[in-house]
C-alpha cells in the first residue's frame, strides 16, 4: 500500500486490533468517545439528536443485562425487525457482545416470510419497533413458539393487542433494567459465527446465509482502502440495515473509521433529510438514483425547451471533464463553459442532496448507465460496486481514482475473482461465507471444495482487471425459436422511457415477446389527454388501441437489441408492484414466479391462439 494510502488510514481500526465486530465497537468507544456516532429524528420533540459512541455503549450495557436474564447462551440467534435507528446498532452489538448470533428481518416483510425465517434460524428473541408490526403476527403468533421473548421498542401507551394471552411480550421500557454492568464482550475468534442473513429470493424459500465477524470486518476494511472515509464524513442512512450492504457499508465500515451516520425518516422525507442533514456520503441501490433522476427529468419536461438543453449540456461538459480526469478523454474547448454550466445548473442540483456530498455508492442491482452518466456529469462521483449477500457482501467496487461506470470495478484488497464455465463469475476471498445455515446441499452447489463461489452472474473481466457484468446465468428468455434473450437488460431499456415505472418482459418457451408493465400515473394522465382517452378508465387500458401505442414505445427503447427481440403484446396496470404486495424482494428486484402467477389471466390472453 503507498505511503498516502497508509497515512488515510491512521484514524482506521484494523481488523486486527478489532478481532469481532463487537470488539470493533469496543475499539471505537475507546478511542473516540465522545465523538457523535448516530443521529435521529426525534417525533416526540420534531428534532435531530445526536448520539456520542460513549452514549452508545452505556445502552448496551442495559441491553446486555436484560439480554442474559433471557437464560441465552452463546451461539444462540436472536432477531431484529427494527427501521434503521440506534436501537438497531445497541441490539446488535448487545447481542454480539454475549456471543449470540443475530438474524436482521425486513421490517416490510411478510408475517409468514418472518415466521419461517424465525423456525429456520430457532431464533430464541425478536424485536420489532411498534405496536403495529406485532399486530399485523396475529395470524402466524401459533409459529413463534420457539420464541423466549418478544420485545417492542415503542413505549405502551394502551394495552398492545395480545398482550393478554401473550407473558413472552415485553415493551423495552419495561424489559430494561435502569443501569447495565459493563460491557461485555465474549473472548471468541473473528472467525466464528456472527449473523445469518436471509437472502430475498425471487424463487423459493430464502437462504440463511451464515457471515462470521472476520467476513464482514476484512469487508469493510478493504472498502476503505478503496475509498477514504474519514471521521469527519456524514453518511446518510435509508437502505435497511437488513440489507447487507448497508449493514457494512453504512454501519460497521463507519465504527471503524469514526464516521457520522444519520438515520433517514423515510423515503417520502428523503429530499428533506439530504438538505438538513447535508451528508457526504450516501449508500444506495439504483432505484433511489433512478427516482431521484426521474423527479429531474419531469420537471425538465415542464420546462423551456433551453432550460433541458442547458441542462443536458453540462451534463456532456461534466462527463467529459470526468472521463479527462479518469485519464480516458482529452482537454476540450468546452471545459472552459463549466464554471456557468456548474453555477446554473450542476450546483443547483446538487444543493438538492445537501450540497456536501464527497462520494455516492451504488450496489445491490445495475445502475443503468445514463443515469450514472447525468450524477457523473453533475460533478458527484457514483461508484458502482458488485457483491453478494454471500460475499459479505462487495466483492468489486469502482473507486474515485479509477471508476469506469459500465464496470463494477476492480476487486478488493484480498478478492480474487476468475471466469468459470458458462461465463460464471467466480469469486474466493475472506469475505466469502461460511455457508448456507442448515442447508449443505445448497452451500456445496455454490462454494466449489476448493473455495471457489459460484456468483450465478455471467461476466468478462478486461486486460486492467475490471469486471464487467454481463446478465444471470438463470435469467435467460429462450423462445420457442431459440433464440436467447437477456431480460434484465431489456427491461432496463424499456424504463428508459419515463411512461414506465415497472416492467417485466415474457416469452419463455413462447413464440413471441410479450411485456407486464406498471405505468408512471402523471405521464400516463398526460398520455391519455393526448389521444382523447379517459384515463380513469380500465377498459381503455385493455384496448388494442392503446395496446399498440404501448408495444410502439417500448419498441423504440429495444432498437439496439437484435431483431426478433421484439415486443408484439403488453398488458399495463397504474397499480405498483411492491414488497407488500408480494411482488418484490425487499431489494426491490421482481420475484418473477409471482408476478406471472398473479397475473397469469392476462398472460394468458396475451399469447392466446398461439
Amino acid at each position: 500500500m503507498p505511503d498516502n494510502a497508509m497515512n488515510a488510514m491512521d484514524h482506521v481500526i484494523s481488523v486486527e486490533a478489532a478481532g469481532t465486530l463487537d470488539g470493533l465497537f469496543r475499539e471505537r468507544v475507546k478511542r473516540t468517545p465522545e465523538g457523535v456516532a448516530y443521529r435521529d429524528y426525534n417525533q416526540q420533540h420534531a428534532n435531530w439528536r445526536d448520539y456520542t459512541w460513549a452514549q452508545i455503549d452505556h445502552q448496551v450495557a442495559r441491553w446486555q443485562s436484560a439480554l442474559e436474564k433471557e437464560g441465552l447462551q452463546a451461539g444462540d440467534r436472536v432477531g431484529v425487525m427494527l427501521r434503521n435507528s440506534p436501537e438497531w446498532v445497541i441490539f446488535d452489538q448487545a447481542a454480539l457482545g454475549l456471543g449470540l448470533v443475530v438474524v436482521p428481518l425486513y421490517t416490510q416483510d411478510r408475517p409468514d416470510n418472518v415466521a419461517y425465517i424465525v423456525n429456520d434460524s430457532g431464533c430464541k428473541v425478536l424485536l420489532f419497533g411498534t405496536n403495529e408490526q406485532w399486530a399485523a403476527f396475529k395470524d402466524v403468533r401459533d409459529q413463534l413458539g420457539g420464541l423466549v421473548r418478544i420485545l417492542i421498542v415503542e413505549p405502551v401507551v394502551q394495552p398492545i393487542a395480545g398482550a393478554a394471552d401473550e407473558p413472552r411480550l415485553k415493551s423495552i421500557e419495561q424489559w430494561l433494567p435502569d443501569q447495565g454492568a459493563a460491557t461485555r464482550h465474549l473472548a471468541r475468534s473473528g472467525d466464528e459465527l456472527a449473523t445469518v442473513v436471509y437472502t430475498s429470493g425471487t424463487t423459493g424459500k430464502p437462504k440463511g446465509v451464515m457471515l462470521s465477524h472476520n467476513n464482514i470486518l476484512t469487508n469493510a476494511y478493504a472498502a476503505l482502502q478503496l475509498l477514504t472515509v474519514r471521521p469527519d464524513d456524514s453518511f446518510l442512512s435509508f437502505l435497511p440495515l437488513s440489507h447487507a450492504f448497508e449493514r457494512t457499508c453504512g454501519y460497521y465500515l463507519t465504527i471503524m473509521c469514526g464516521a457520522t451516520v444519520s438515520y433517514a425518516r423515510g423515503i417520502p422525507q428523503l429530499g428533506e433529510d439530504l438538505q438538513t442533514l447535508r451528508p457526504t456520503m450516501l449508500i444506495s441501490v439504483p432505484r433511489i438514483y433512478e427516482r431521484i433522476w426521474g423527479a429531474i427529468r419531469a420537471k425538465l419536461d415542464e420546462g423551456s425547451p433551453l432550460k433541458k438543453k442547458l441542462f443536458m449540456l453540462a451534463v456532456e461538459v461534466g462527463y467529459a471533464r470526468f472521463e479527462q480526469a479518469q485519464g480516458r478523454g482529452s482537454w476540450k474547448p468546452s471545459f472552459l463553459l463549466w464554471p456557468l454550466l456548474n453555477a446554473l445548473v450542476a450546483s443547483k442540483v446538487l444543493a438538492r442532496l445537501g450540497g456536501r456530498m464527497r462520494a455516492a455508492m451504488s450496489g445491490g442491482a445495475a445502475l443503468p448507465p445514463d443515469i450514472s452518466r447525468v450524477f457523473i456529469g453533475l460533478g458527484l462521483p457514483v461508484l458502482q460496486g458488485y457483491g453478494l449477500t454471500e460475499t459479505s457482501p462487495i466483492a468489486c467496487a469502482n473507486g474515485p481514482s479509477d471508476n469506469l461506470p459500465a464496470s463494477v470495478g476492480k476487486t478488493l484488497a484480498g478478492v480474487q475473482v476468475k471466469i468459470g464455465a458458462n461465463n460464471a463469475l467466480l469469486i474466493k476471498g475472506p469475505n466469502v461465507m461460511l455457508g448456507y445455515w442448515n442447508n449443505e446441499a445448497a452451500t456445496k452447489a455454490m462454494i466449489q471444495p476448493d473455495g471457489w463461489l459460484n456468483s450465478g452472474d455471467t461476466a468478462r473481466i478486461d486486460e486492467q482487471g475490471h469486471v464487467f457484468i454481463t446478465g444471470r446465468i438463470k435469467e435467460i428468455i429462450v423462445m420457442s425459436n431459440g433464440e436467447k434473450l437477456p431480460p434484465v437488460d431489456m427491461e432496463n431499456a424499456i424504463l428508459r422511457d419515463p411512461l414506465f415505472e415497472q416492467v417485466m418482459l415474457l416469452g419463455e418457451a413462447k413464440p413471441y415477446l410479450s411485456v407486464l408493465a406498471v405505468l408512471n400515473a402523471d405521464h400516463w394522465k398526460k398520455l391519455a389527454a393526448e389521444k382523447g382517452w379517459k384515463a380513469d378508465d380500465p377498459a381503455v387500458m385493455r384496448s388494442k388501441e392503446v395496446e399498440s401505442v404501448i408495444t410502439a414505445r417500448v419498441g423504440a427503447q429495444l432498437k439496439e437489441f437484435p431483431g426478433y427481440a421484439q415486443v408484439r403484446r403488453a398488458s399495463v396496470s397504474l397499480d405498483q408492484w411492491s414488497m407488500e404486495n408480494g411482488l418484490l424482494t425487499p431489494t426491490l428486484k421482481l420475484k418473477r414466479p409471482k408476478v406471472m402467477e398473479k397475473f397469469s389471466a392476462e398472460i394468458d390472453q396475451m399469447y392466446a391462439g398461439h
